[in-house]
């Protein structure tokens, strides 16, 4: 059977990610969604998504094809419902559609000429940007406990100390050493090639991708993750980084999510609680206004390739887009447009040679490059965006 996940309406509602990646290529928890889903499937997937990252994320469609809403999160019940999905069936919860089979003789799909299945279970749905940091504590428990099974962990070195251990896994590779480690109030997951410095103090449940670094004393602590390759000190509490990105030094990050190629300034901080302990209200795209979230512990969500100076101060509930190069003294405005260059004292827009210019360094840093696809996409996202440059 050929898979293919699809975006879904969620799209606007997690933007600034989905600017630059489908639905499913977000992280959550240890695995991205569609890596998730292979995983399970034991076969790979492709996208429907935006036309501009089609050559990137192409989709390959099939006579016969499942549809997946890459907002849901896979199960094992799920799964062996998608399995043995049959023609004319779909999966719901709820009014929300989670899998359905098609054709390629179906000119249109008609949900109503479709038998209905209802999956009765608890499922994680990604509807909204918080919802990454705030699932990830049940995304890292669900990932850890797919990808150890049956499996057997590296030893824990004896200058590690640490309780319980039999919630800790170590991949090939990863070094470790004089470090504290609590997994008590969660898994600990240590990827391969992955490093934990002197000094480093941890309470589960932690994500540590492959290749990924906590630096000299740094303190982790609530459901975070560290994707690949990301450097991370300084006080990190239930945030998210998908990849590629660094918070290198001192300062605090909390109920946050940032995506790939974003560097945090020493001593970056951002707020994660209001002074008077209100609800959090964000940045939504879907509205053009701030909207509520529900929760009264929400930091800094951050888009692909986005930079901050040293010291920088982000209020409770800031959303960063793509490409903004932050610097100066002062609490930036709560939202802070694609491609803005600027702080406190305000904004001019950041121009794309620019940004081609500094993708390209700090992608070859990490041996990627910097190709024609990927300045297309981010020039797209910068025509998309523009509405929003209103400085």
């Amino acid at each position: 059977m050929n898979y293919i996940l699809f975006d879904g309406d969620v799209r606007t509602s997690l933007l600034p990610f989905t600017y630059t990646r489908p639905v499913a290529d977000i992280r959550v928890g240890i695995l991205t969604i569609r890596e998730k889903w292979e995983k399970y499937l034991g076969l790979t997937t492709t996208t429907i998504t935006e036309e501009y990252l089609e050559e990137k994320y192409p989709m390959v469609e099939m006579e016969e094809n499942i549809m997946l809403n890459a907002s849901f999160l896979p199960t094992p019940e799920l799964v062996n419902m998608v399995e043995n999905l049959k023609k004319n069936e779909a999966i719901f919860k709820g009014e929300d559609v989670i899998a359905f089979f098609s054709s390629d003789d179906q000119e249109e799909i008609d949900f109503e000429n479709y038998n209905h299945i209802e999956f009765e279970e608890d499922i994680i749905q990604i509807n909204n940007t918080w919802d990454i940091f705030s699932n990830n504590d049940k995304a890292i428990r669900q990932d850890y406990d797919l990808l150890t099974e049956g499996r057997k962990s590296q030893p824990i070195p004896e200058t590690v100390q640490c309780v319980g251990r039999e919630n800790i896994f170590i991949e090939e590779g990863a070094k470790l050493t004089f470090a504290t480690l609590n997994a008590t109030t969660g898994p600990i997951y240590i990827g391969k090639n992955a490093e934990i410095m002197e000094g480093v103090v941890v309470r589960g449940a932690l994500a540590m991708c492959e290749n990924s670094v906590l630096k000299l004393g740094a303190k982790i602590y609530g459901a975070t993750t560290l994707g690949p390759y990301c450097k991370v000190g300084g006080e990190v509490n239930n945030s998210v980084l998908f990849g590629y990105s660094n918070k290198g030094h001192d300062g605090f990050l909390g109920n946050s999510v940032l995506g790939e190629w974003c560097n945090l300034g020493a001593d970056t901080n951002n707020s994660n609680l209001k002074n008077n302990y209100a609800e959090v209200r964000l940045w939504s795209y879907e509205t053009g206004r701030f909207a509520k979230t529900g929760l009264q512990f929400c930091g800094l969500i951050m888009g692909d390739h986005s930079k901050c100076g040293i010291n920088t101060m982000f209020n409770t509930g800031t959303v960063v887009g793509v490409s903004a190069n932050i610097f100066g003294s002062g609490f930036p405005r709560n939202f802070v447009p694609s491609f803005s260059w600027g702080g406190a004292s305000g904004f001019t827009e950041y121009k794309m040679n620019k940004v081609s210019e500094v993708a390209e360094v700090v992608m070859k840093r990490r041996n990627i490059v910097f190709d024609e696809l990927e300045k297309k996409i981010l020039s797209a996202v910068f025509e998309e965006s523009k509405q929003y440059r209103n400085y």
